[in-house]
């Protein structure tokens, strides 16, 4: 029709499970609540610290898989903050000017 083109905003999404996770972020989530349940199973929950420590586990990972716009979710941009802190941060440049006026010495 016409030579347009129509090419989809996100063709990950088809990739994923439910449009939203990858196999690795739904194994995460599922270790934190199961790690959770057998805490809750095995912890008396007498007080207010302790019920809030039981639940860490499954909170972490529930923030850790939390969607993101811009990115995947919330493991990809501390990832990618971790990457872009511990890397070199002094780019050379490489591009036609690279020598600066030196000759080649053959």
């Amino acid at each position: 029709m016409y030579n347009n083109y129509l090419i989809p905003a996100n063709t990950k999404r088809g990739q994923l499970i439910l449009g939203i996770f990858r196999p690795f972020d739904l194994a995460l989530f599922g270790s934190g609540v199961f790690i959770t349940m057998i805490l809750l199973a095995f912890c008396p929950l007498t007080s207010t610290v302790v019920t809030v420590l039981v639940l860490c586990p499954a909170l972490i990972c529930a923030f850790l898989v939390l969607p993101v716009p811009y990115y995947h979710n919330m493991i990809v941009v501390i990832s990618e903050a971790y990457w872009f802190l511990t890397n070199r941060q002094t780019y050379r440049w490489k591009g036609w000017c690279y020598r600066n006026g030196k000759t080649n010495k053959r």
